[in-house]
């Protein structure tokens, strides 16, 4: 019986949305303010619930009494007590999107936002599941904006549902209309909403589209920032793209942005993982021309990979310079230039910077040292 009020419930909502509130962008409801939103939704419920009985021939007077009765209670719950009501369409919604009736449970998402009756993210995050699954990217799109009205602060797993959801769907101008909308729903703060929107692309292994959103939305009212170029790189680099990555720090450059220790231990990372040894170099440089200085972890693995590539004295002269900065050397910097050197045959030199790490013991940086600073 509990599944037939539901039905019900369903039925007079919608019936209520054609007749009361047509759905509209943007629209204004026709209710008044401060009026009860249940009354009409009330007086709609007993219409079909009269319909329902009317042509419902297969059930006793016993079962439409206790369905009547159900259905008032419900009613009620959710005209006293706002909690119930969430409750009460929450599992609604849920059934809805079980039932495959995205556009139902979409409708009645944006109905009850609009009368603040605020749901959790996950039935937006679930809906927009089912909508990825079935690549309706009208409904995709339509609930997103709408739980980025509904929330003041969406949380990181609405911005991968999102982009997961999109993993299926190849339609560039949906996209690029929904970040669109969503900029200029979330004006002036847009920054920040369109980082994470495109951070969620990349870290979906989305990259297409995470640089379609960067590159097109760039003349709209949203500004990039240092956050979002390191997104960027940080991407690129990941997917092999390094000679792209290079070029979106120039831009950085050239849009007046100053890069941070973040932006340069991105790019250190990722070029001496390609073999691009004499791009760090240019990029040390940079670093040091702008007061920024390698960490314990940037030293590691360039000395590690200078050394690897048979350049030994740069090797030696990071491992110099690093001591020279105070930053203490790991068991990890000396293991790796007394392998490199007894590689080369340096064996007397070899035995120097094992002496060395020996006598040092007491005095090697740790692993809570041992991590990438500003991440």
């Amino acid at each position: 019986m509990r599944k037939n009020i539901l039905h019900i419930l369903a039925q007079s909502f919608f019936l209520y949305r054609i007749r009361v509130l047509p759905m509209k962008k943007n629209s204004v409801t026709s209710i008044p303010v401060g009026a009860p939103w249940i009354m009409p939704l009330f007086a709609c419920i007993t219409e079909v619930v009269s319909n329902y009985k009317q042509i419902s021939t297969q059930t006793s007077p016993e079962d439409e009494e206790f369905r009547d009765e159900n259905c008032y209670q419900i009613l009620n719950a959710m005209q006293n007590a706002p909690t119930s009501a969430r409750e009460i369409c929450s599992s609604h919604i849920t059934k809805l999107c079980k039932a495959g009736n995205l556009s139902a449970a979409a409708r009645l998402l944006q109905f009850l936002r609009e009368r603040n009756i605020f749901t959790a993210p996950n039935l937006y995050n679930t809906l927009m599941e089912v909508a990825g699954e079935r690549n309706d990217v009208e409904i995709l799109c339509q609930v997103f904006k709408d739980l980025v009205l509904s929330c003041k602060s969406l949380p990181s797993t609405s911005y991968r549902t999102l982009a997961r959801a999109f993993s299926s769907i190849n339609d560039p101008l949906c996209l690029f209309q929904l970040a669109k909308d969503v900029s200029e729903l979330t004006y002036p703060s847009n920054t920040l909403v369109m980082n994470r929107l495109i951070c969620a692309f990349a870290e979906c292994g989305q990259s297409e589209k995470a640089l379609m959103i960067f590159d097109e939305i760039k003349s709209l009212k949203y500004e990039p920032d240092l956050v979002t170029y390191n997104t960027i790189m940080d991407m690129l680099g990941r997917s092999g793209q390094t000679d792209k990555m290079v070029n979106k720090f120039a831009s950085l450059k050239e849009a007046g942005i100053i890069p941070d220790f973040v932006s340069f231990n991105t790019l250190l990372n990722h070029l001496r993982k390609k073999g691009r040894l004499d791009l760090c170099l240019v990029y040390l440089k940079d670093m040091s021309a702008l007061g920024i200085q390698p960490d314990l972890l940037t030293y590691t693995a360039l000395i590690s990979s200078f050394g690897q590539s048979g350049n030994i004295e740069e090797a030696l002269r990071l491992f110099n310079e690093m001591k020279m900065r105070q930053i203490r050397p790991s068991v990890y910097v000396y293991r790796s230039l007394v392998n490199c050197l007894k590689k080369m045959g340096k064996l007397e030199l070899a035995m120097t910077i094992l002496e060395e790490m020996n006598a040092s013991t007491g005095n090697l940086a740790g692993p809570k040292e041992f991590k990438w600073k500003g991440r």
